[in-house]
């Protein structure tokens, strides 16, 4: 369990916790923050809740083997950078809200991701290539992005970014958090400004999917031993193929089909999901 909005975990808060679930043998991974202890059965986490008076706290459910995982494949927009760069894209042409109604359409699994995704670019042709470094200036991280992957990068995980969005950002956000690869769609251009099209083969739900069974593959490793964090219907896949998927701060038709969601606390909660006490944690 980890906690932030709330305020701190109380030892009051895991007293009632350990009872409710019938737990065992409580251990701090961070004081105040975060605690974990193995239980039988499954609890009922919205009863888990509010037996501790209803605190925002995010509750895991994980198996005792193998918590650490071997591969990370991440989403960007929403995810790891709070904003959709898409949307913040279209407000250089003028046609953000356009946009970011087809774009939460998309993410709630309303319309077919592949043909919102044309129809968005399209709404971009002409619009200078400066715009797109106008738009990375304003990018900001996810709350505990850079630990999360430094962390599993300093206890040998792969880390990968992969995104429905574009390269021009994956690029640049890789290599600022230390992913150790990225794959992403890309935006055409005639050197100038971009054309209102987009590289085929589009990177959909599908190939996000199988860049997760590629890399797991390339690692030697099952999927049970990786983890995948998203927040829209393009990543249910990955999601929920590998051994723990988190839905962070998920588009409700995510919520409701991943076990393990981070609501209330940060992308931190990732590395205590897998076992890591704070003080292992790496980064900012």
């Amino acid at each position: 369990m980890a906690s932030s909005k709330a305020g701190p975990l109380t030892q009051q808060d895991v007293a009632r916790a350990l009872a409710y679930a019938e737990g065992r043998t409580v251990t701090w991974l961070e004081e105040g923050r975060a605690v974990e202890f193995p239980v039988r059965r499954a609890p009922d986490r919205s009863a888990l809740a509010a037996v501790m008076t209803h605190k925002a706290v995010d509750i895991f459910l994980t198996r005792p083997r193998g918590r650490r995982k071997a591969v990370l494949v991440a989403d960007m927009d929403s995810t790891i950078v709070t904003a959709e760069t898409l949307d913040e894209l279209a407000a250089f042409a003028g046609v953000k809200e356009q946009v970011a109604a087809i774009t939460a359409r998309a993410m709630n699994g309303e319309l077919d991701f592949t043909a919102a995704l044309r129809e968005r670019v399209a709404l971009l042709k002409g619009l200078k290539l400066s715009a797109l470094e106008e738009t990375w200036k304003e990018i900001k991280y996810c709350p505990g992005a850079r630990t999360l992957v430094a962390t599993m990068n300093a206890f040998g995980a792969t880390t990968a970014l992969v995104s429905g969005g574009f390269s021009f950002f994956t690029a640049r956000v890789a290599a600022e958090l230390g992913f150790a690869t990225h794959r992403a769609n890309i935006l055409l251009d005639d050197g100038v400004a971009l054309t209102g099209e987009v590289g085929e083969p589009i990177l959909d739900k599908e190939a996000k999917l199988a860049a997760l069974e590629e890399l797991a593959s390339a690692r030697g490793v099952k999927l049970t031993a990786t983890l995948t964090v998203g927040d829209g219907a393009n990543d249910l896949p990955m999601l929920k193929a590998a051994g723990l998927g988190v839905a962070y701060r998920a588009k409700p038709v995510v919520a409701a089909e991943v076990i393990n969601c981070v609501e209330h606390t940060d992308l931190t909660s990732l590395l205590f999901a897998q076992g890591y006490p704070a003080s292992a944690f790496k980064g900012d």
